[in-house]
């Protein structure tokens, strides 16, 4: 018989849960471009819509490995959110502004 989720995380140790938790978040900050729809709750068609293209030009999109900047950044703006360029050096952390300038003279 299956148990419920809130069985066993009340079974699981303070530690435990500190773990999966971290990999929760590590799950919700990293997640390929379909996944990222789907938690948007937007299906291939409705996000086709607010792109003004079809339903098979976002299956594509989804399943490239590369694309432009300016692409990715309408897909996200459809999806209801606003895109960030950011360099991970092992001093910090540095946001790109240069592809926020692009995006308002399109």
């Amino acid at each position: 018989m299956a148990k419920k989720f809130d069985e066993l995380r009340a079974k699981m140790s303070p530690e435990s849960r500190a773990r999966a938790e971290m990999k929760f978040q590590k799950l919700l900050a990293e997640m390929p471009l379909h996944e990222l729809r789907q938690a948007q709750g937007l299906s291939q068609t409705e996000l086709a819509e607010r792109l003004h293209i079809n339903q098979a030009a976002v299956s594509k999109m989804e399943r490239r490995t590369d694309m432009y900047i300016s692409s990715l950044r309408k897909t996200i703006q459809a999806m209801g959110g606003d895109l960030e360029i950011i360099a991970k050096f092992p001093h910090g952390s540095v946001k790109i502004s240069h592809f926020a300038d692009v995006a308002t003279v399109e």
